[in-house]
């Protein structure tokens, strides 16, 4: 993974506000200070790639219901052999999705987030350095449930708060309102 060219792209976010501004700080910190940020066994905490889907017309997102977090989450995960931060988002996106036919809605990175996951029988709590990419799809194609997920789901984004309050969530369909009225 080139670090200084993920690097100049998190510098070019135009984050939504404050806290997203100080979560691209930190994530850029994160990288410059730890050589091997993508690895998942730097105790501290690990890059994560993440797919915001969307739907042609920018009213709804496909979200999973996470298997491990017990949370309705845009799909996402671990960097493996990705050569870069989209190319791990788009693998996950398929991976999780089964979807094949996705699009990039931005070609830069969309949204960024840094979370606490709670520890595990085998792993100590860390963070995730999380970096997102958005993508369109079609709603009606066939989705596929992963293994990491309880269920897949498109959800309106005027329902979006009935599975979750996540400030990060409710960030990107702030965001994708916004794309969407201006290209009216």
């Amino acid at each position: 993974m080139d670090r200084h060219n993920l690097i100049q792209h998190l510098q070019a976010l135009k984050p939504a506000d404050e806290h997203e501004h100080e979560m691209c700080a930190e994530l850029i910190r994160f990288v410059q200070t730890y050589e091997n940020c993508a690895a998942r066994e730097l105790q501290i905490g690990h890059l994560t790639g993440s797919a915001w889907i969307v739907d042609e017309d920018l009213s709804h997102t496909l979200l999973t219901h996470h298997r491990k977090l017990n949370l309705w989450v845009q799909l996402g995960g671990h960097v493996e052999d990705d050569a870069d931060m989209l190319s791990a988002s788009w693998r996950e996106a398929r991976e999780e999705s089964g979807l094949q036919n996705l699009q990039l809605l931005a070609p830069h990175i969309f949204d960024v987030d840094i979370h606490r996951i709670p520890a595990r029988k085998n792993e100590p709590e860390h963070f995730h350095y999380d970096i997102r990419y958005a993508f369109r799809a079609d709603r009606h194609a066939p989705l596929t449930v992963s293994s990491e997920s309880r269920e897949l789901m498109w959800v309106a984004f005027d329902n979006i708060e009935a599975l979750t309050t996540e400030e990060s969530i409710l960030r990107m369909v702030r965001k994708t309102t916004e794309i969407k009225l201006s290209r009216q």
